[in-house]
């Protein structure tokens, strides 16, 4: 099985440079996507024609921001659009696919913006998460969590943590909240199979980061516990073109 989550920073600029190609011919189980700034009804006939698989499309109220897409092969036994809170529903950050005991958020996480105003949406919007993914432990079900975390857990995972540290993505508060899934029943799959290797999946536009080498690694899988045995690999795909953010593929076997 494997599961791709990309943040494709606009899906209409990313089908007019083909980079959905990529991810569909890798035909994953699931291809979750994030910041899709469009609605369905907003492609034409030709970008709808290019999307080749079944999707679950839950965009933002507010038009050109935010929204998340997942594809899939199988549907789901349940389809959950957002958390059942209305200031964090409202964006379209989270969907929420099962599959048996398997149950997948693709989240598109707030950004807590260069002047910090929205750093509290952002924690508030941590907590509420961990909060029902607490409660879904309890009734025994498997979860992972993928998407734009739009935070850096450890100094290992950008170029510049200290010049960052006041930076949101990668402020202390904000750090903590990733580490608290940590503390509660979650791993961070790729680091915890590459615990020393420095790679990034995000780059500014400016300054030609991406060919120098600076960036953030924003993009996560964070597995229950219990899953972790079938985790086979993560990839970042660094090279895949098309985006700001690079596109990570987590491999789980279908059985222990």
């Amino acid at each position: 099985m494997n599961i791709i989550t990309w943040n494709v920073n606009g899906i209409r600029a990313a089908l007019g440079k083909n980079a959905l190609h990529w991810a569909f011919e890798k035909k994953p189980d699931a291809l979750c996507l994030q910041e899709m700034k469009a609605r369905p009804e907003q492609l034409s006939a030709e970008q709808l024609g290019d999307l080749k698989h079944p999707y679950i499309w839950n965009p933002a109220e507010k038009a050109g921001y935010s929204g998340v897409t997942t594809f899939y092969k199988t549907p789901p036994d349940e389809i959950v659009m957002g958390m059942n809170e209305p200031k964090f529903d409202v964006e379209g950050r989270v969907i929420q696919t099962r599959w048996a005991g398997l149950r997948l958020f693709n989240i598109y996480f707030p950004n807590g913006q260069r002047g910090h105003e929205r750093v509290e949406y952002k924690l508030d919007f941590y907590a509420h998460l961990l909060e029902l993914c607490n409660d879904l432990h309890k009734r025994g079900e498997q979860v992972i969590i993928t998407g734009d975390f739009n935070t850096s857990h450890m100094p290992i995972d950008l170029k510049n943590p200290k010049a960052n540290e006041k930076t949101s993505g990668f402020m202390p508060e904000e750090r903590e909240w990733v580490q608290r899934f940590l503390d509660n029943g979650f791993v961070d799959a790729y680091r915890s199979l590459y615990p020393e290797k420095v790679q990034y999946t995000w780059w500014t536009y400016r300054l030609n980061a991406r060919a120098r080498g600076i960036g953030w690694r924003l993009d996560y899988f964070l597995v229950s516990e219990a899953l972790m045995p079938r985790v086979r690999d993560v990839i970042i795909h660094e090279g895949v073109m098309g985006s700001d953010h690079c596109p990570v593929e987590l491999i789980l076997d279908e059985n222990l």
